[in-house]
């Protein structure tokens, strides 16, 4: 029996299988926004969906509340809307579902509609992680606004769907793909942000440069300690080109990739550059590495690993360790050992659906993937990583 006007597929004469199939759209817009609490920007009256409500319930990381706190309230007062602000203090330690409960009770205390009054999330990745995951629990999904302040936050965590918090030591072991969201991408937020968090979001910008945009990697050789030095902000020194083509490069790669493979279905991410040996890392060096300074250890582990191959010159390793040192990444750190980097693999097998699914640069500006990493190569690459990152330390010194 087929019953074809419903949409359900029963294949016996006795009603013992149904099959649903349904397709929803995927869609999410990321968008510039010159002066996010200006107060003739509508863009967080009106964002999602919600320009019928006057109520927002807003998350924002507490350090940004206390440099843009008075100016929020200020533009929410301007446009009458009534704003439950809560100011919340979120780094990896606390990246976890207490902090999302902890959340979740306030939004229920504040009572908001399900479609109209969006929540609104101002912060790093951290926080935009957190609060997404929360937002895609509370009543099976309320769409979210994100206002990322960092730069890793423009460039990476802002502009994807995954959300997520840590478990039993585990970087993002519990988390969600969540679409309903808008991004407003302000710069003027850089301009407060201190150096190492500036050279935190490089690292996930050097990492769309190594796997795909040799011109990026280019942009920030010439013009890396500019960026830092500026905090992206237009100066007479950089220029308006630099800033904003080093994002628009960095995110529009970042998007290329993820557009096409949104939930993964295929494991085979050059997105996920950096990010192999870097979660045991983070966790292990936890607090003392930053995401992105985690992910450039990683880079320069599978760097060495890649030259080691023939997969890039000396001269190409040297120059990817010479603008991570631009940059103010490291290149190192003193956790790493074999055993560490052996068991990290094992743990991203496991991720990755039963192999490595490792991606290596070829050359600056290409990749490949493979899934023979031995452990004697974890060795060497290790030896020839401190060797060269104690080499540039006493160049440096």
């Amino acid at each position: 029996m087929t019953d074809s006007t419903s949409g359900l597929v029963v294949r016996s004469s006795r009603v013992d299988t149904w099959r649903v199939h349904a397709t929803q759209e995927v869609a999410y817009e990321i968008r510039q926004c010159d002066d996010v609490f200006d107060p003739d920007s509508t863009d967080l009256v009106h964002a999602a969906r919600g320009a019928g409500s006057r109520r927002r319930f807003v998350v924002i990381d507490s350090r940004v509340n206390e440099l843009y706190g008075a100016r929020m309230v200020e533009y929410f007062d301007h446009h009458g809307v009534e704003a439950r602000i809560l100011p919340l203090e979120v780094d990896e330690t606390v990246k976890n579902l207490d902090t999302v409960t902890r959340i979740v009770r306030e939004i229920d205390a504040f009572g908001i509609d399900r479609r109209r009054e969006p929540i609104i999330v101002i912060g790093g990745g951290v926080i935009m992680d957190v609060v997404g995951l929360a937002a895609n629990l509370y009543r099976r999904g309320t769409p979210f606004v994100r206002v990322p302040t960092t730069l890793i936050g423009l460039v990476d965590a802002g502009v994807g769907v995954k959300t997520g918090v840590n478990f039993n030591s585990h970087k993002n072991r519990l988390g969600t793909y969540f679409d309903k969201s808008l991004t407003l991408l302000d710069t003027g937020f850089l301009a407060s942000l201190d150096r190492r968090h500036l050279s935190n979001g490089l690292g996930e910008i050097l990492k769309i440069a190594l796997i795909k945009d040799r011109e990026l990697f280019v942009l920030l050789d010439r013009f890396g300690a500019d960026l830092l030095r500026e905090r992206f902000q237009n100066s007479d020194r950089l220029g308006r080109r630099a800033a904003a083509s080093t994002l628009q490069r960095a995110i529009q790669g970042m998007l290329e990739e993820l557009q096409p493979n949104l939930w993964e279905a295929n494991l085979e991410r050059l997105v996920d550059y950096g990010h192999t040996f870097s979660p045991t890392i983070e966790m292990r060096a936890l607090p003392e590495l930053l995401h992105g300074e985690a992910v450039a250890v990683d880079m320069a582990i599978t760097t060495m690993i890649a030259t080691h191959r023939g997969l890039m010159s000396a001269a190409e390793s040297a120059s990817v360790l010479n603008v991570m040192a631009k940059l103010g990444l490291p290149t190192w750190d003193d956790s790493l050992d074999a055993d560490l980097l052996a068991r990290a693999l094992e743990e991203t097998v496991r991720h990755r659906d039963g192999q490595q699914r490792l991606p290596l640069p070829v050359g600056i500006g290409a990749a490949t993937f493979v899934n023979d990493v031995t452990h004697q190569e974890l060795d060497a690459a290790l030896s020839s990583l401190h060797s060269a990152s104690y080499s540039k330390e006493l160049q440096t010194a």
